[in-house]
């Protein structure tokens, strides 16, 4: 049985054309992704396979589609008794837990609001996100880290009632316990009622300037992400798909639930407290994958320490988004396994925007050709097609209404912002087509740093490096890295009395690290007399860039 025919007029193509032509989304006026695919698997196949969880302790829990249907209709009735219903929102902090799935088909089941967002976030990362979306709970695993970031959060957050704990309930301060409270309940069978143009989720996206936006995406959400799990990664109905990634990023969201499940394919929930290249290459091993997407910088690692093909025997088919992939380490991939890892190209605001989809040949470091889903063009900044070869903007153009899988609004500093100007969805980076239609990824037209897989914006980190007694000033920018693609760089100008040296730059880095998420500190410290500037005042951010030109 396959439930993906219910919401694609034709599934299977002939050629990429084909594809472009003829695909098409059926949406269902009232889509349910708690009923109408956790629910419909439950009742129509209860024992299919939906999750393997596993973790380095060699914990290994099989759920099937009834046991996510059963254990999220008990959260759901416990989220209720504790407050939380329709258009609430909630924050997630649960890493790769098999609770994240149990509860976020809980809160799609009741109307609340996902936030999903990563453990490594600091307390002040956290309130900014808690009180820009007026988050009313908070769940978390219980880890010493996370619960010294939320110690103090009700106090700064008036709007946040409730903290649940996973994992039991440790610290000085009563929090409610998930594993405890939630199996005292008995299921809640109903629905939200609500409406495809509901909110359902919202990520935190990093700006180059300011505080982070969140992104917010409607109840028609999972519905785009049959374009990534069906056609990009190629996920198998009955298969087993691994998309490494922390539940806190919109790369979870592509990967580890909703088109898979759709699909027909069950999840590999591989949750390591942290990423080792050989663990991850027994995991494979032992579980067998059918499909696999990791992010750029995992690939390398895994050459690095010392990839065979027997690791990824199963896979049949590898993926790749995040950050541009190299074509050396593509090449290097095919010559071990066979196989060349097809990219991805899509941002928290959507879904694949473009893909080397199965009938693109591969052209190492293309993002591959244009998604179906969207209506995508490279223009000029007066919105004029560009050439072959030409450089510009990569745009999507929104017609009669928002296409499915792309973002509802922005919520930008208590704001809420329309993303379409004039009908056109800004990506903000800049790519070319080739003569074949290929597209090729050139920069970002701001400063995102873009470094394993994560989307670093400047100004979060340079926020906590002025609060430093020795910063006059500071500006971060990304220097290219074999490894992580780019590493973060601080330049910085000291105040009189202070002088630029290890002590003092191995400091800093601790500083940033104490104070925002640990994977943002630059590894990198540069020290100058001066910061380039325009007229305006302005930091001249490509100045400081020799080694990226």
């Amino acid at each position: 049985m396959e439930l993906l025919n219910k919401f694609l007029k034709k599934s299977d193509f002939e050629s990429y054309e084909d594809f472009q032509a003829n695909f098409k989304l059926e949406i269902p006026e009232d889509f349910d992704f708690a009923r109408d695919v956790v629910d419909f698997w439950a009742e129509n196949e209860p024992d299919k396979l939906a999750l393997l969880y596993c973790n380095d302790d060699e914990e290994e829990i099989f759920f099937s589609f009834s046991d996510i249907s059963l254990l999220s209709k008990k959260t759901a009735a416990y989220f209720k008794s504790l407050g939380i219903g329709k258009g609430d929102r909630v924050l997630l902090l649960l890493r790769r837990r098999w609770e994240y799935w149990v509860s976020i088909v809980a809160l799609h089941r009741i109307g609340a609001v996902a936030i999903p967002a990563s453990i490594q976030l600091t307390t002040k990362d956290l309130a900014y996100r808690i009180n820009a979306t007026k988050t009313k709970a908070v769940i978390a695993i219980n880890d010493n880290f996370v619960l010294e970031q939320l110690y103090y959060m009700k106090e700064l957050c008036n709007s946040l009632k409730t903290v649940i704990m996973v994992g039991g309930n440790s610290g000085t301060r009563k929090y409610n316990d998930f594993d405890k409270e939630m199996t005292t309940f008995e299921p809640d069978h109903s629905y939200s009622g609500l409406s495809n143009s509901d909110e359902m989720i919202i990520y935190a996206t990093s700006a180059t300037s300011g505080f982070p936006k969140m992104v917010s995406h409607n109840r028609t959400y999972p519905l785009g992400h049959i374009m990534t799990a069906r056609y990009m990664q190629r996920v198998q109905n009955n298969g087993l798909h691994l998309t490494q990634s922390d539940s806190g990023w919109a790369k979870f969201g592509w990967g580890n639930i909703y088109g898979q499940w759709i699909c027909g394919s069950a999840i590999l929930a591989y949750d390591p407290e942290r990423f080792h290249a050989n663990k991850l290459m027994n995991v494979m091993e032992k579980f067998q994958p059918t499909s696999l997407c990791i992010p750029p910088t995992m690939y390398r690692f895994l050459l690095r320490d010392g990839l065979e093909k027997r690791h990824v025997e199963s896979v049949k088919w590898f993926a790749t988004a995040g950050e541009p992939l190299s074509g050396e380490v593509n090449k290097e991939f095919h010559d071990i396994t066979g196989h060349f890892i097809h990219e991805g190209y899509g941002q928290s605001e959507g879904t694949p925007i473009a893909c080397t989809f199965e009938w693109v040949d591969i052209r190492p470091a293309s993002m591959g050709k244009p998604s179906p889903l969207y209506d995508v063009q490279i223009v000029r900044p007066d919105m004029t097609p560009c050439d072959v070869n030409e450089n510009g903007e990569v745009v999507i153009f929104v017609h009669d209404k928002t296409p499915v899988g792309l973002l509802s609004h922005y919520s930008y500093e208590g704001e809420t912002v329309c993303p379409y100007a004039d009908g056109i969805y800004h990506t903000g980076d800049v790519a070319y087509r080739d003569e074949e239609g290929y597209f090729w990824y050139v920069s970002r037209n701001d400063d995102m740093i873009k470094s394993s897989g994560y989307r670093i914006g400047p100004f979060e980190i340079e926020s906590v490096l002025n609060t430093h007694r020795a910063i006059k000033e500071s500006a971060i920018i990304g220097l290219p890295d074999p490894m992580r693609g780019q590493i973060i760089c601080a330049v910085v100008v000291l105040n009189d009395g202070y002088e630029g040296n290890d002590r003092l730059t191995k400091e800093l880095q601790e500083y940033v690290k104490k104070n925002t998420a640990p994977y943002k500190y630059p590894r990198v410290i540069q020290y100058i007399d001066e910061m380039p500037k325009t007229t305006t005042g302005k930091i001249m951010r490509r100045a400081l860039k020799p080694n990226m030109d």
